[in-house]
Parts: C-alpha cells; structure tokens; sequence
C-alpha cells in the first residue's frame, strides 16, 4: 500500500485524503496547529466544485448549512447608501445552486469523513525532506512516504523546502488586510455592509442570527508590509494608523481590531508557479495555486484539485506520472479561475477616485440588469470518474 503525507489540514488536505483513501492508500495528515483551525469567513463552493461535494456524498450536509446572504450593501465615506444588492448580482452565480458557508463549518465536515480512517499528527509540521522522501518532523519524529503533499496553504512550508523562497511565486495584488469577529451592534441578519474611499474598504458580514459579525479592513499599499507580518501589535499598529480620522463605523471597528482575539492579517496576493511538483514532492490549494480571496475561489479550486490529483495518483503508478496528468488537467481552469481576480478588485477596492466611481455607476446598473448567471470559469473542468482501481 502507498503511503502518502499531507502537510495541512484545512480545505485541500482533508479533501484529498478522502478520495486518497478511497483509492486504497494509507494517508498521513500533519498539521501545525495543535487542532482544527475552524475560524475564518464565510467561503463559497460553486461550479465543479459542487460535482465534487455531491461525490463525496456531503453536498446535503452543506445544503443545510449554506448561510444564504441576502443582501450586499455598498456606502460612500460618509456611510451613505450606493446601492444595495443580492451577492449573485455582483460575482455572479447559480442562484439555489451555489453553496456560501462557514469556512469552519466547511473544514469540520471535510475531517469528519476522514479522522477515523487516517492517521492525523496535530502539533507538528515537517522539518525537513530527501529526495527519496524521507521526512523529519518538527517533533523529531521520521518517517519515509511515497508521496508527500503540501496543502499547507498561501505561505507553503512545504513549497519552501522543496522550491525555496516564496518569493518568485508570491504575486501581491497592492492590498493587506485584517479580518476578525466583533459583536453584532448593526442590527444585520444575513447580509453585509461594503464601506469605501480611494485605497480602502471595509465590511461587515453578518452570518445567520449570529452575535458576531466579521469585520474587515483593507488598504492599498504599493508594497507588502514585511515588518508587520510576524508581529500582532505591528499589525494592530499599521491598520490603526492606516484608518485613523475615518467615519462611519471605521473607528468602532479599529477599535474592536485591537482587542480582537482572532485577528488575522496577511496581503492580498496570488501563487503562480512553472511546475507544482518535483521529485516526489507535489503542491496543492493555495500552496500551488492561491488565487486570493478576490476571485471567490479559492475553496472551489482546493476541492477540485484535491480530486484531480488523487485521481492521477490512483491512475498512474508512477507518481512523476501521476504529477503530470494533475497538471495537465487542472492548470488551465486554475489560470482561468486566477484571472477573474481583476473584477473582483475594481469592484471590492477601486484604488482610485475615478476607479471608485466608476464601479459606482457599475454597481448601480446592476439594479436593472438582468438575473446573474453563473461564470462559466466557474465549471470550465469536467471531472473525471471515481472509482479507481485499488493500488
């Protein structure tokens, strides 16, 4: 039986395990963190990926738990109504089809299918790597695998090991960000508030009846923050600074930035790669291909790669093989995907006066155009059939 590691337990990991699995390997989960990160925002499955949930036999499981935002509401400055719309009309989609849920929610059903049939190390993260695929752990624990996996997300310790710095792959997109949970004082119910100037943008997203709302700011900055990535109060620091004389619920919100103990900060940005795997080392998710949060999807693209590598894996017995047919298949709906990036940011964070009033005008005739429909990016990859032969 062919043993497999996958570094990273949130979306890409779990996934692939399942369908690993299911093909008759014996697969190893490792995972930093001392248990499930199940925090985050609300994410969306759509297009293929929705073909990849129903085989995976959860898609009534995440039926019930879609969060159905009804409304998105645009403000100026001042915190004046643009315009206010249903979410499908801005980023399109299949309206009953598409799939918005906690990413937790998401994350806690993926390991549900596969904590009793794999073997999961929380706590512990790989050190290093041989060409043969011999792995030491943090924990000084080793171990030799026949595949190994680095789903471990945008700031890959995987893709460093094997590749090296992040930075010829890293694509900053000019914005940072910190998101986090404050008390729902707004009075919001399935819906979200969008505020925006010139270079910045902040949002309230209310999920269900929840207490809590998630909050978001995010600013235009011509160069990533690299001071403040690895230092919380750095970070409190910039995002005051940075919002600091604004109106509206700016400065309530800044205020529940600084003692959030949730916050999470990091740039907007995307991976893009010449190859995904080498030797017998092969990325996944956003360790391969992030394609930032703008594009909507990141969660849809980790689930269908998760299935088309497995489904190499189990097809080919050569793993260089196998890394090749995965590329093959997935690269072109992954770049596809990665474009959609530039929509999402002139309509989430025009940089510019003109920019911010030009989507203004855009987002007001949305109110007169005709029902969304899905983008056919979205579904642009037809999946090949399980089940596979045993190996």
């Amino acid at each position: 039986m062919k043993r497999v590691l996958i570094s990273g337990a949130s979306i890409a990991g779990p996934a692939l395990a399942f369908w690993l699995r299911r093909a008759g390997f014996a697969v190893t989960i490792v995972e930093k963190a001392a248990g499930l990160r199940t925090g985050g925002y609300p994410i969306d499955v759509r297009g293929t990926a929705l073909d990849v949930v129903e085989r995976m036999g959860i898609l009534p499981r995440l039926q019930d738990l879609h969060i159905s935002t009804r409304r998105l509401t645009f403000l100026d400055a001042d915190g004046a109504e643009i315009v206010s719309l249903a979410p499908d009309a801005i980023i399109g989609g299949a309206d009953g089809e598409d799939l918005e849920i906690r990413r937790g929610d998401l994350i806690r059903t993926l390991f549900d299918l596969v904590r009793d049939d794999v073997e999961v190390r929380f706590g512990d993260t790989i050190e290093t790597l041989t060409d043969n695929g011999e792995v030491t752990f943090r924990s000084g624990h080793r171990d030799t695998y026949d595949v190994v996996v680095g789903a471990d997300g945008l700031h890959s310790r995987t893709r460093e090991l094997v590749f090296g710095d992040e930075a010829p792959f890293h694509h900053y997109l000019g914005y940072c960000f910190a998101g986090f949970t404050m008390p729902n004082d707004f009075g919001l119910f399935r819906e979200g508030l969008a505020w925006s100037k010139p270079g910045k943008g902040a949002a309230l997203y209310a999920v269900l009846d929840s207490e809590e709302v998630h909050g978001f700011l995010v600013s235009a900055r011509p160069e990533p923050p690299l001071e403040a990535f690895r230092n919380p109060e750095a970070q409190r620091e910039l995002i005051a600074r940075t919002f600091a004389g604004d109106g509206w619920e700016i400065p309530r919100m800044v205020a529940a930035m600084r003692e959030a103990d949730d916050l999470f900060f990091d740039v907007i940005s995307q991976i893009h790669m010449p190859r995904w795997s080498s030797g017998r080392v092969v990325l996944a998710g956003d360790a391969a291909h992030a394609p930032s949060f703008l594009t909507g999807q990141g969660t849809s693209l980790a689930l269908v790669g998760a299935y088309v590598l497995a489904h190499a894996l189990a097809v080919f017995p050569d793993h260089m093989a196998a890394f090749a047919a995965y590329e093959n298949r997935l690269r072109g709906f992954v770049e596809a995907n990665q474009a959609l990036v530039s929509a999402g940011q002139a309509t989430l964070f025009p940089a510019t006066a003109e920019a911010l009033e030009a989507r203004n005008a855009a987002l007001r005739g949305l109110t007169t155009a005709p029902p969304a429909t899905a983008r056919p990016e979205h579904s642009a990859l037809v999946l090949p059939d399980f089940p596979l032969p045993v190996r």
